[in-house]
């Protein structure tokens, strides 16, 4: 894109945090191989583990008797998938980490 053309909000939004970051010292640091293979792997073993949890689940639906069991299942799935998020995004940020 030319430099003096017009810019989108979202590149004036990245220019504005990378501008704070800079200001903040914080250093732009691509990721290495290494760090994107392990990410990867972590990703792959959230979605792994997330379909397991769904089959789990349809199968205890299929069982399910009572409402108040549908809406516990349910529940215990939403919570399951946010624990299976932010562990997820807490590998990803272990990753991430300079060494």
């Amino acid at each position: 894109m030319p430099p003096d053309g017009p810019k989108s909000a979202y590149e004036l939004a990245m220019e504005r945090l990378r501008q704070k970051d800079r200001e903040a010292g914080v250093e732009e640091r691509p990721l290495t191989d290494q760090q994107k293979a392990a990410i990867a792997e972590a990703r792959q073993v959230y979605q792994a583990r997330m379909a397991e949890r769904e089959i789990l689940h349809r199968d205890a639906m299929r069982k399910a008797q009572s409402h108040e069991e549908i809406e516990k299942l349910e529940s215990e799935l939403a919570r399951d998938r946010d624990r299976l998020a932010s562990d997820r995004d807490r590998k990803i940020a272990e990753i991430k980490q300079p060494k």
